[in-house]
C-alpha cells in the first residue's frame, strides 16, 4: 500500500510529498480550503506549516483535517 514518507509545507499553500515508492509530488492545497469548516485554519500560514505524516501514511494537521495517501497519489493535481 502506498504511503507518504515525507511532507514539507511550501509557500502559497502548496506541499511537497515523497511517497513510499519514491514518487514526488507538489500539490496545491488551496482548492481544499473552505471558509467556516475544519479546513479554514489552514488559511493561517503558521498553522498550515504544522502538516505532518500520520501513522497510517496520510497527511494531517493538528485539528484533524487530513488526506488519504492513495487519494494524494492517484489524483492528477501534481504541480511538479
Amino acid at each position: 500500500m502506498i504511503k507518504v514518507k515525507n511532507v514539507t509545507p511550501l509557500s502559497e499553500k502548496k506541499i511537497y510529498i515523497l511517497f513510499s515508492d519514491g514518487t514526488e509530488k507538489i500539490i496545491d492545497i488551496k482548492p481544499f480550503i473552505k471558509r467556516n469548516n475544519i479546513s479554514s485554519k489552514l488559511m493561517n500560514d503558521n498553522y498550515f506549516r504544522k502538516v505532518f505524516v500520520e501513522d497510517g501514511g496520510g497527511i494531517a494537521w493538528p485539528n484533524g483535517f487530513d488526506f488519504c495517501p492513495v487519494y494524494l497519489y492517484e489524483n492528477e493535481f501534481n504541480l511538479k
